[in-house]
């Protein structure tokens, strides 16, 4: 199948943790977690000869480091098409104002987008069934200034909160502050679809999982508990990010491949966009 024209060649992600891929491990990836931005990246890749793809995301990351450490090094890189997800760990933390950071943000988009790329901003999803729920009145604060920010900068929003497949828990992480491979894959093919391209991805629809009784659900909170929740605790209380001593995954932009697609390949089969990988 070829893939109908888009008109962007050069494709810079910013952000943090979801941005990089977290909770979406692929030894085959670059930095061994591939996630929606390369997903999309593989898909915008499909027929252009001359597509390159950078990803500047950083897990742990605050929307001022995000703008500090990769605003000036995307802008370096000419891109033509730039995603953008920040503030989310600021909305985590005591304090976390949503319209103070879209204060912060604002500018920001303002200066990508008068670079001459197409922006895409992406909301926050609804955490309502998540053990974020804590955070769903200030999500929806943000992502209502996110809007505003969009409307006024001529900017793209992916609309993750009108994803309503992101409330089953299987679109998330074990740790259940990230998404799931499921996840990522859905919220790579609301973003292509944004786009008004064309691709090989199809839903994917979770599986039914068997009724836990109330002692297996138990158990099962008592580990995440210990294995995701104390760790992420005393991180905070150290003053400690998961992204200490890590560095953006593509620097540079590059060539991206899907799985199993040979360096060189310029299109995918329609049936792998069908499979989860």
């Amino acid at each position: 199948m070829n893939p109908d024209p888009h008109p962007w060649h050069r494709y810079v992600a910013l952000g943090d943790s979801f941005t990089e891929g977290i909770g979406d491990p692929n030894p085959e990836s670059i930095g061994g977690n591939r996630g929606w931005a390369d997903r999309t990246a593989e898909e915008l890749a499909r027929g252009q000869a001359d597509f390159a793809y950078a990803n500047l995301a950083v897990r742990g990351r605050l929307l001022q480091q995000i703008i500090d450490q990769q605003v000036d090094a995307a802008l370096a890189l000419h891109p033509d098409l730039v995603t953008i997800s920040a503030g989310g760990n600021d909305l985590l933390r005591r304090g976390g104002d949503p319209d103070l950071l879209a204060e912060k943000l604002d500018p920001v988009v303002g200066t990508l987008a008068a670079s001459g790329a197409t922006v895409v901003l992406l909301t926050g999803p609804d955490v309502r069934e998540t053990v974020l729920g804590g955070v769903r009145a200030k999500t929806a604060i943000y992502n209502e200034n996110l809007r505003t920010i969009a409307a006024r900068h001529e900017a793209v929003i992916g609309d993750m909160w009108a994803l309503r497949q992101l409330t089953n828990p299987q679109m998330w992480d074990a740790d259940r502050l990230h998404f799931s491979p499921l996840g990522h894959h859905t919220i790579a093919m609301m973003v292509l679809d944004t786009l008004a391209v064309r691709h090989t991805l199809l839903p994917l629809q979770p599986k039914d999982l068997p009724a836990r009784k109330w002692r297996t659900a138990r158990a099962e909170d008592l580990v995440w508990a210990r294995q995701h929740l104390v760790p992420w605790v005393l991180r905070r209380l150290r003053h400690q990010s998961s992204g200490d001593g890590v560095t953006a995954k593509r620097l540079e932009p590059g060539p991206i491949f899907g799985p199993g697609m040979p360096p060189g390949t310029a299109d995918r089969t329609e049936a792998s966009g069908a499979h989860l990988d």
